[in-house]
Formats: structure tokens, C-alpha cells, sequence
């Protein structure tokens, strides 16, 4: 399965039309289990009143950025992707928005290391793209200051749909595999958590499997008919799995401290 496609799509749009960027966030936000899961350990590791430096490895549409400089008005963000359209696109955005306040470069996480530190990394769904992973973990160590925290939200191996995700070098990690990475840096490990799982699961492949299948067949007509009916059952089925001590899922999601 190819997600790059779709999401050039969105780019081009919100780049020609920015008042939707808001728009696709939210419904980001909506469909995306992930991200809520990301947003609460934010709120949790962070007072309102702090003033936030991010660094967010990999942003693509930089929806993590926006939730930063959004909710900590003192904050700034730095990101990086290798797709410098996605963040000359936010950073015309947030020129107007948090004025000062966003920076970005295109860079490899494989080699980059950023001169400034940070209190927050966040690298989601970045890291089963990159193959030397762990120099990557090893500069997002390096990025940030002593007591920094690093967030990451990737595939397990127990994610099928993963396994034919054609922009993936890996089909997912092993939990224990990947916190183990994260200690050789010199990582304490914070939380550690499945995501994703059997109520989680059932919500992704209502909310993203049967849509795409859908939309394969050219049948766009029925996709607003089918979300309105499918999205209170998703909703519900999203707050339990995060409510939930999953055991096993198709989603890990990591807290470590530097």
C-alpha cells in the first residue's frame, strides 16, 4: 500500500487553500489514534504555562508543531523531513501564525544533528522508514538537553498492514527490540505501551482499511454516508483502547528521558 501519493494530494491543497490546514488537522485528529495518544503524553509531561522547544524529526505536515506552538503559546518548534515542501509549506503558514516562533531544515535523521537542544523530540511514524535506526535514535539523544524527553509512536511487529506499507524499511518493531535501541543511546525509559490494540485496531480498519478498500472502487459517494454511521461506534472504540492496558497491539508507543 502507498501512502505517499494521498498525502502530496493534501499538501498541494492546503498549500493552495491554507484556511483548511486547520480544517485537516482535525480531522487528522479524528481518524488518527496515534496522534491522540501523542497529544495526551504531551499534556502530561508539560504544564501550560512552560515554554516548550521542539524539535519535531520527520513532521511531515507538521500537525505536531502546530499542536505545540497552539497549546504553549511561549514555545518553539524546529522540524525536519526530507520533504522540504511539506515544511516550506507549514513555515509560510505559521509566518503569520506564531510569528518567530517555527524553523525547519530537510534533513536525514541518519546524520543530522541539530547546534541547539531541546526539551521535546518527537519522532512518529518516522522510524521504521529510516535503515540505520539506531544512529538516528543516537542524534535525537544528542538533540536534546539532560532531562529532555523523547516520544516515539511506531509500528509493532504485530501490525499486518505494515508489513505491505511500500515506504517502510521495516514491518514494525518487537517492543523489547526497539526499547532496548533507545537504552544502548542512553535513554531511561519512561512509559512504554502498546497502542492499537483489539478495540484501537477495530477503529483503524473501520476508520482507514474499508474507506481506502472504498475509495479503490471509485466509490467516493458512499464515503460521507459510511463515516457518518461509522464514526460514533470509531469514537467509542478509540476511547477504550486508550483507556485500556493493552497487552499486545499494532501500535508502541515510547516515553524516554534523556
Amino acid at each position: 500500500m502507498e501512502y505517499e501519493p494521498l498525502k502530496n494530494l493534501l499538501e498541494n491543497v492546503i498549500s493552495v487553500f491554507p484556511c483548511l490546514r486547520k480544517l485537516l488537522y482535525l480531522q487528522f485528529n479524528i481518524i488518527f489514534l496515534r496522534q491522540r495518544y501523542v497529544f495526551r503524553e504531551i499534556r502530561n509531561l508539560f504544564h501550560n504555562t512552560d515554554k516548550i522547544k521542539l524539535y519535531d524529526a520527520g513532521a511531515g505536515f507538521c500537525q505536531y508543531s502546530y499542536f505545540v506552538l497552539s497549546y504553549w503559546p511561549e514555545s518553539t518548534a524546529f522540524a525536519t523531513d526530507l520533504k522540504t515542501n511539506y515544511l516550506r509549506s507549514f513555515a509560510n503558514y505559521a509566518a503569520d501564525k506564531y510569528p518567530g516562533r517555527f524553523f525547519y531544515k530537510s534533513a536525514d535523521l541518519q546524520i543530522f544533528k541539530p547546534a541547539n537542544k531541546y526539551d521535546l523530540a518527537l519522532a512518529i511514524d518516522i522510524l521504521e522508514h529510516i535503515e540505520d535506526d539506531e544512529s538516528a535514535i543516537k542524534n535525537l539523544k544528542e538533540a536534546l538537553k539532560p532531562g529532555g524527553y523523547l516520544i516515539i509512536s511506531t509500528p509493532s511487529d504485530l501490525d499486518e498492514a505494515a508489513k505491505f506499507t511500500s515506504e517502510h524499511i521495516r514491518a514494525g518493531y518487537h517492543k523489547e527490540d526497539l526499547e532496548e535501541k533507545l537504552q544502548q543511546a542512553g535513554f531511561s525509559i519512561i512509559k512504554s505501551i502498546f497502542t492499537y490494540g483489539t478495540f484501537g485496531s477495530l477503529s483503524w480498519k473501520l476508520m482507514l482499511k474499508l474507506p481506502m478498500q472504498i475509495t479503490s472502487k471509485k466509490l467516493y459517494i458512499i464515503l460521507p454516508i459510511y463515516y457518518l454511521l461509522i464514526y460514533p461506534v470509531c469514537e467509542i472504540l478509540m476511547r477504550i483502547d486508550m483507556k485500556t492496558d493493552n497487552k499486545k497491539g499494532t501500535g508502541i508507543l515510547i516515553v524516554a528521558q534523556s
